[in-house]
């Protein structure tokens, strides 16, 4: 931008050559008549309204895993921790096991079953 001396006071703080490359050109109506039929802004809306897609709702039903409740229940319990990522590593869903194991160890950091087992199933 230039200095505010070659600003020009109908564009503000822009020169006419900022506002040249920066304001949209502004377009021209050819047909300047009247259309025959006018719409409303009424119309608009209920056009719009009618046009909009439907709301997307969460499900009401809610699918729990009796397991997770329970580990989240008593989050301290290593056992439960265990138990879960060996059922995940039975069911060869190994990216969900590792999950387990690596949540379990947030957990409890120190307990060395808890390591063992990771370092087992990895």
């Amino acid at each position: 931008m230039a200095s505010f001396k070659d600003a020009d006071p109908t564009l503000g703080f822009l020169t006419r050559k900022d506002a040249d490359v920066m304001l949209p050109r502004p377009t021209r109506v050819k047909n300047k008549t009247p259309a025959p039929v006018q719409i409303t802004a009424e119309q608009i809306l209920r056009e719009a309204r009618e046009r909009q897609e439907a709301e997307i709702r969460p499900p009401k039903q809610k699918i729990t895993d009796p397991t997770e409740d329970q580990i989240r229940r008593v989050r301290g319990n290593v056992r439960d921790w265990i138990k879960y990522a060996q059922w995940e590593e039975s069911h060869k869903d190994f990216e969900r096991a590792r999950s387990v194991w690596e949540r379990a160890l947030e957990v409890d950091h120190r307990n060395l079953t808890l390591w063992c087992n990771y370092a087992e199933a990895e």
